[in-house]
């Protein structure tokens, strides 16, 4: 099965040298879901719709002190001492691993960041990353990092192995994001800084935001046997890469909390595969989940619908129900998952409110 670390890194992002990738998060924000009436039938809406989380600044865990020195054995079974945190470098393809540093409070030690770490507390440091999510080695070591956290998203791995060979403590958490995993993935980063209580607080204050927002969606979705059904396909264009995403995807539980049906899990749709012309109609889709950069690789809904003929034998094809969302926010699953989830609502359920939210 391919991992979506291995699609990101891969040719697709070739010539994605935006600060962002692809990422339409400089426009306004969506608006809140409690300032939006939701339309009474989600179905009778024609056309697409984008979302974009709103920003928030950074606000760290201040409770419990920092323990060093400390072992850790990371995600590929490789045990880290750790003694010096004082210039850090927090590297994956959402930005996720950044933030969660920052929110753990250690944002005055992080030296540099990666194309996806795009938050104000960030903006001043530089990018070790080129051409996408390429590791720059020389942009690393210009800066002297004593510790580095990341995981396989990010490449060429020979970059992570020469930092090891540099001396750099290289922790390595796990690439695979989902809601559930959340708070392993925190509790991974705090243990790598020597601060495991400031990490049981943060995940424990994400998740009852993320629980929060998940029970406001609740109140909007139609009712059993009304609810959208939803699929998450991952496009790229210039590549000529075409993928559903389906169980153990990350999309699936995305889906859900967004109160919809995931028809490709429904249908047996397991991991990340390439589109069928017989799963795509299989699963008749009412609305289609895409990453902002993704549409734009095909040039738009149109281009989609031209792309994946199939798409067109689907009610998300026929009424044009596409959901886009930054590549750095939708499948992020890290500290700001309650507004990329309000964000999705908004989109998918008041839709109007949402174009009138990016035209400003």
């Amino acid at each position: 099965m391919a991992s979506l670390a291995l699609l990101l890194t891969g040719p697709v992002l070739a010539g994605c040298t935006s600060a962002t990738a692809g990422d339409d998060s400089s426009g306004a924000a969506t608006p809140r879901l409690a300032e939006v009436t939701p339309l009474d039938d989600p179905r009778a809406w024609e056309g697409p719709s984008s979302a974009v989380a709103p920003s928030s600044p950074v606000d760290p865990v201040s409770e419990g002190e920092q323990s060093l020195p400390v072992t850790v054995t990371d995600r590929q079974g490789t045990t880290v001492a750790i003694d010096d945190t004082s210039r850090i470098l927090a590297l994956d393809i959402y930005g996720s691993l950044s933030r969660t540093v920052f929110e753990l409070g250690f944002g005055d030690q992080v030296v540099g960041r990666d194309v996806s770490s795009d938050f104000a507390e960030i903006a001043d440091r530089p990018l070790v990353t080129q051409n996408g999510h390429d590791l720059n080695a020389e942009a690393i070591l210009e800066l002297a990092p004593t510790l580095i956290i990341t995981d396989t998203g990010l490449g060429p791995w020979d970059t992570v192995l020469q930092m090891r060979d540099a001396g750099v403590d290289v922790v390595v958490v796990d690439s695979h994001r989902a809601i559930d995993s959340i708070g392993s993935l925190v509790g991974d980063v705090a243990a790598a800084l020597g601060v495991p209580e400031r990490g049981a607080l943060l995940a424990e204050r994400i998740s009852a935001a993320v629980d929060e927002t998940v029970a406001e969606i609740a109140g909007i979705t139609p009712a059993d046997g009304e609810k959208l059904r939803m699929i998450f396909l991952y496009v790229r264009g210039q590549s000529g890469v075409y993928y559903m995403f389906g169980e153990e995807s990350g999309a699936d539980a995305l889906i859900t909390a967004l109160g919809g049906v995931d028809v490709s899990s429904e249908i047996g749709w397991s991991g990340m595969r390439p589109i069928t012309d017989e799963g795509l109609v299989a699963a008749n889709p009412d609305l289609v989940l895409v990453m902002t950069g993704g549409l734009e690789s095909v040039d738009g809904v149109d281009g989609l619908l031209d792309a994946v003929p199939a798409l067109q034998q689907t009610p998300a094809g026929e009424h044009r129900r596409v959901v886009d969302m930054a590549d750095s926010q939708i499948l992020s699953f890290g500290p700001d998952t309650a507004r990329v989830l309000e964000a999705l609502a908004v989109a998918v359920y008041a839709p109007d409110a949402a174009a009138a939210g990016a035209a400003g």
